[in-house]
């Protein structure tokens, strides 16, 4: 089994790899097919099943996934769509992959995620269409979809979930992330840092035949190979039969395939998930434990109102005001200690592409959860011992000792 690298140092997060891994792979590799094979089709099955959607569809990244969902239901050019500023850039950046446009909408400066009220906002200040939303699921904390759901379905938007962090979460009616009971689509990460891993990867799940449908003719190319779908049959006739070379694209698509290799990856993983997820979240609960010694200066992780988190990180708030220090030398003080620490996230509407676009934007609670988060180690090949030794870094770090 793989867990921290070999010389010790803990990062933030790592893909764990079993013997049972590295032979499924060996298997595929051994195979018929490495691309576009059946275990593509029986990976998006079980996906689907866990999450308790009717279709999954396997693809390239969480990026990809994103950007499938988008495409999926038809945003473009004259739509817009709000995104909340605290979270990764392929969130609003696959809302502009289509020409769309992106509404930034502040969130909860305790938990970093959009809530009904910060929605209600965004829609006030939108200009043109709004068509869609893209809540996300921050570090495994499930959005509160229910309140979400209600201002979406008012206004008509349509939900595209960004579940790149919560794969195995529920949300408060004990739906799975995925089920997509609220939304239309959600997207998934199985990049090695999150909870199950396909190398790189990602997937979307959706009730809608049709979306699902759409999305896997948009990941590969818009090639139709189907007579059936076919928009200019005549073209592809042989005699009195469709020709069997011919396919049709109406549409443009990409080349976001997953491999069989990496779906062969994903189906072992997802026997051990369950595993995974609770071993996560007893290393949260020690962290929660340990840390509680440094209020107010530390806070855990806010947890929502209802569901149950995934765990993808473990992310808390300092106060480095307060305590006089930075957070680059905090981070560069466990690094050189054998810690790896990240931020999630820088908010987007700071980035220099968006403010060129859109202005400075005033986000105060992205803003306020920015300042003070500091994500630590978290992921399942750590031991009990790993989160005391991480602890008793920050407190020496912190000076709080």
């Amino acid at each position: 089994m793989t867990g921290a690298t070999g010389d010790g140092f803990l990062p933030y997060g790592h893909q764990v790899v079993d013997d049972d891994d590295i032979a499924a792979v060996d298997a595929a590799l051994r195979g018929e097919f490495l691309t576009t094979g059946p275990a593509v089709a029986q990976f998006e099955a079980e996906f689907a099943a866990r999450t308790g959607a009717r279709h999954a569809v396997a693809c390239s990244s969480g990026t990809a996934a994103l950007h499938l969902a988008t495409m999926a239901i038809g945003l473009g050019p004259s739509d817009a769509a709000i995104v909340p500023s605290l979270t990764f850039l392929a969130t609003a950046n696959a809302v502009r992959f289509t020409g769309a446009e992106v509404v930034f909408a502040d969130v909860d400066s305790r938990t970093g995620m959009l809530t009904a009220e910060t929605l209600r906002a965004a829609l006030k200040s939108a200009r043109g269409k709004v068509k869609a939303v893209l809540p996300v699921h921050l570090a495994g904390m499930v959005a509160d979809m229910n309140a979400i759901g209600t201002v979406a379905g008012d206004a008509g938007l349509t939900i595209i979930e960004d579940a790149c962090h919560a794969l195995g979460a529920t949300d408060g009616a004990g739906s799975a992330v995925g089920a997509c009971a609220r939304g239309a689509l959600a997207a998934f990460s199985t990049h090695p840092v999150k909870t199950i891993t396909t190398g790189e990867g990602g997937i979307v799940t959706t009730n809608d035949a049709a979306l699902a449908e759409r999305a896997r003719r948009l990941r590969n190319h818009g090639m139709e190979h189907d007579p059936a779908r076919w928009t200019e049959p005549a073209a592809g006739s042989d005699g009195d039969r469709p020709a069997p070379w011919y396919y049709e694209m109406a549409e443009i698509g990409y080349n976001y395939r997953l491999t069989d290799i990496g779906c062969a990856l994903g189906l072992s993983q997802l026997k051990k998930l369950d595993r995974f997820l609770k071993r996560r979240a007893e290393l949260a609960a020690r962290y929660d434990r340990s840390l509680a010694t440094l209020k107010p200066h530390v806070t855990i992780p806010a947890r929502p109102t209802s569901g149950v988190a995934a765990w993808h990180l473990y992310a808390v708030q300092i106060d480095f005001s307060a305590l006089q220090r930075r957070r680059g030398d905090v981070m560069r003080t466990l690094r050189a200690a054998g810690i790896g620490t990240q931020v999630h996230y820088i908010p987007v509407h700071r980035q220099p592409y968006y403010r060129k676009r859109y202005g400075n934007l005033a986000m105060p609670g992205a803003d306020a959860y920015y300042a003070r988060t500091l994500s630590l180690p978290l992921f399942p090949s750590m031991k009990d011992s790993d989160v005391d030794r991480v602890v008793g870094a920050l407190k020496q770090a912190l000076g709080v000792v």
